[in-house]
């Protein structure tokens, strides 16, 4: 099965992605005043932490699926 050893592959790239990164940061821009002609904006950066047990809960996941994979 193709399909397992290519979802395992995937998530062993996203456990060690989850482990290097740990966090997905992005900036957004807001409108603090608007008077007229005269705007303001600001520029607000958000991280988003990614659990480090969500990332070997993947990596042990993809490992498994190979492993299985292998057996049959």
């Amino acid at each position: 099965m193709k399909a397992n050893r290519l979802i395992g592959v995937a998530l062993i790239a996203l456990g060690v992605t989850v482990f290097v990164c740990q966090g997905i940061t992005y900036t957004t821009r807001e409108k603090a005043v608007d008077l007229g002609p005269i705007q303001v904006t600001t520029e607000q950066t958000r991280t988003i932490p990614l659990s480090p047990i969500m990332g070997s809960v993947a990596l042990v996941g993809g490992v498994l699926l190979l492993l299985f994979e292998a057996r049959r």
